[in-house]
């Protein structure tokens, strides 16, 4: 595996000249992990920065009855932990993959050391926390106030603005495979009571659905890119 080439294709280590990637390089220990497996429980947090350098991860939440209710998904070239007081929101989460990954664990001691030597970088970072708490602070007020066919759309538009659409005639289809569960996960809903309101939302022509794939409607994008602009 090159990790060099890895690293340097993420967003967040354009500002890192090639000597800076050997550097990191040095910081860095991988670890595969399978699909389907917690990286982390809220019981089993251990401080630390790391980056999803292949594969998809989500993080989620249980409520007393242990309903699950997805936070994010993270892919290649985003970040999760806390270290040295500052924190991607990730330390009372559960973490698991949804397909096989490659995670990176910053060594603490030379990263500290790193964002002193490189503040370029550290604003960076910074800039992906703000982003973070911008999309969970949106993501709340959809969740308190909106019906279940707006958190669902909600999510899904989201969703597309993260990883990305193919456009197929007047649709852009999410390249992320989803189930009705997965999605009921993010809306904080039961699967019977998505999958009603993906069939309302497919009849009034506002998505298109296929075997583990949703697309939406240019429309419907549009739309939402006025209302959410930062997302």
């Amino acid at each position: 595996m090159d990790k060099i080439l890895y690293l340097s294709q993420f967003d967040l280590m354009s500002s890192l000249s090639e000597a800076d990637l050997i550097e990191m390089d040095g910081m860095t220990s991988i670890t595969t992990i399978a699909k389907n497996r917690q990286i982390q429980t809220p019981d089993t947090f251990t401080e630390g920065f790391y980056f999803v350098k292949r594969g998809k991860v989500r993080l989620y939440t249980l409520n007393p009855e242990g309903k699950q209710f997805t936070l994010d998904i993270l892919t290649e070239g985003n970040v999760f932990g806390e270290m040295n007081g500052i924190s991607l929101g990730t330390r009372a989460v559960y973490i698991e993959t949804m397909e096989e990954c490659d995670i990176c664990l910053m060594n603490k001691q030379r990263f500290e050391q790193f964002l002193i030597e490189h503040p370029e970088f550290m604003m960076r970072l910074m800039n992906v926390l703000s982003e973070r708490i911008k999309r969970m602070s949106e993501l709340t007020q959809t969740l308190a106030l909106g019906s279940l066919h707006e958190k669902v759309i909600h999510n899904l538009f989201r969703l597309a603005e993260q990883m990305g659409c193919i456009q197929e005639d007047e649709y852009y289809r999410i390249q992320l495979g989803l189930t009705h569960q997965e999605i009921a996960w993010m809306a904080g809903a039961t699967r019977e009571s998505v999958t009603i309101v993906m069939q309302d939302l497919a009849k009034a022509g506002r998505i298109r659905t296929g075997f583990k794939s949703v697309s939406l409607h240019r429309d419907e994008i549009a739309t939402l890119r006025k209302i959410t602009p930062h997302l």
